[in-house]
């Protein structure tokens, strides 16, 4: 029976069965955690829009607990299993899922104003810093790269044309930014968003899936003969066809000669900087990056969703984003307090306290146990492409350069062999594009995965080529 008296409306009539209920739940989800390994994905059953339309009623929360358990919780993507390398898809960690838990409890609002959670925050950011090689900066937590892309190109641009802000794009040239080709569409969305246009972008020549240099000063040139500004050169650090990573060192020297901005998209790939050597090489010169991109979701375990964006100058951050209508007014003491508001960095007043399950992990964890495991994924993707070089069904498309394996089937058409895999639950690859061949993709960001895993996986992709 829900109580409908004012100020309780909301809240649970009987606390203890309520805890009960959140009892239940938990053990649900750790139960669910446990046993990762027997939960492929399976394909949502058909009556699935039937058993979550909203009826409005309300029921006692031992039902919706129930309902959510057996209606909902089955049917995800499957990416916490250890044979789940499509797309980039992280998988999560039990450390994550208590700090979510923890958050929402809090459930503040990590917009600004005088809490602690905004130095939980300040500390990823600084701690993110020291991983990235920088001695100091700016940063903020985003919902992933995609976001954070957005939040560095609009400082790009603020630092180009001050104005901005103020007269809008119509006294702009005509932008230009330079990205690998191949390189992560998130780049093509923000410019999109920003109002420049896709003819913004401009993809230059990757052979091997790294920027072709030469073909970058080319392209600078003829857009600078033809009126155009030259705004930023995209590094990709980690690209999500085959892994590769660009010369950043070199990327870095065009941009200084040309007075242009360095972004750098490490998604996934910042990472590698925890790896055991070659990988954490991978990464040079990012320490001369004047923004970076990346996502926790991903690589590091994290929860979904919970990525950064790093900013080399607070003063431009600030100037790019920082709005302080009187209802945001600072104060000297009280809660409108505090030195360092979220909300002056980026687009959101509104925000999630997702610093804290990046908090909990790497402090849970600790850094030593995230390399390792990172390091592991190389091996493994290492590993199962010499398993596809030894195949007579299969071949490598590409080397393999970190954490991305890319098979070609010399029986058997790609898209078909991978989602009879993921049908049976053997194993989730995702397809991708090579030499205009489709091939098989595993993402390996996966710290279920074990070598036995891979080595299965490539048996039973062996056996449906044969097959087809």
């Amino acid at each position: 029976m829900t109580d409908t008296s004012e100020g309780h409306r909301l809240d649970p009539t009987d606390w203890s069965a309520f805890e009960a209920d959140l009892h239940r739940v938990a053990s649900a989800c750790v139960a669910r955690l446990r046993a990762a390994r027997e939960l492929p994905w399976q394909a949502p059953p058909e009556d699935m829009a039937a058993r979550v339309a909203i009826t409005g009623r309300g029921m006692p929360t031992t039902d919706l607990f129930d309902r959510i358990a057996t209606d909902i919780m089955p049917h995800a993507t499957g990416n916490t299993h250890p044979r789940f390398w499509g797309w980039v898809h992280g998988t999560g960690t039990a450390t994550g899922v208590a700090a979510e838990m923890v958050a929402a409890t809090m459930n503040a609002n990590m917009g600004g104003r005088d809490q602690g959670g905004a130095e939980v925050e300040r500390a990823v950011i600084k701690w993110l810093h020291d991983i990235a090689g920088w001695q100091d900066g700016s940063g903020l937590m985003t919902s992933g790269t995609s976001q954070a892309t957005i939040l560095a190109l609009s400082c790009a641009r603020m630092r180009a044309f001050p104005s901005v802000r103020a007269d809008g794009l119509a006294a702009l040239p005509e932008m230009r930014v330079y990205i690998a080709a191949g390189g992560h569409s998130c780049v093509k969305k923000a410019l999109e968003v920003m109002g420049h246009g896709a003819a913004a972008i401009v993809q230059v020549p990757a052979p091997m899936g790294r920027m072709d240099v030469d073909a970058l000063r080319a392209a600078i040139a003829a857009d600078r003969t033809a009126g155009r500004h030259p705004l930023a050169v995209v590094g990709t650090v980690g690209s999500v066809n085959l892994g590769t990573y660009d010369d950043l060192n070199a990327l870095a020297d065009v941009a200084r000669d040309e007075e242009m901005w360095l972004h750098c998209d490490a998604a996934f790939g910042f990472w590698t900087r925890l790896a055991d050597a070659p990988w954490r090489d991978l990464s040079k010169g990012i320490e001369r990056a004047d923004s970076v991109a990346m996502d926790f979701h991903k690589w590091m375990a994290v929860p979904y969703s919970a990525g950064a964006v790093l900013i080399r100058d607070e003063t431009l951050h600030l100037a790019t984003f920082r709005e302080r209508p009187e209802y945001l007014a600072a104060g000297a003491d009280g809660l409108a307090g505090g030195d360092w508001w979220a909300t002056d960095y980026g687009l959101e007043l509104s925000r999630s306290f997702s610093a804290l399950k990046v908090w909990a992990t790497v402090e849970g964890l600790g850094m030593d146990a995230l390399g390792a495991q990172i390091t592991d994924n190389c091996r493994q993707a290492a590993h199962m492409g010499d398993l596809a070089q030894a195949s007579d069904v299969l071949e490598l498309a590409a080397p393999v350069v970190s954490n991305l394996c890319v098979i070609r089937p010399l029986q058997g058409e790609a898209l078909a062999l991978a989602a009879q895999l993921q049908l049976s639950g053997e194993a989730v690859f995702s397809t991708t594009i090579v030499d205009g061949t489709s091939c098989l993709r595993a993402a390996i960001v996966n710290h279920r995965t074990t070598t036995a895993d891979v080595e299965a996986a490539v048996r039973a992709l062996e056996a449906a080529a044969r097959d087809a």
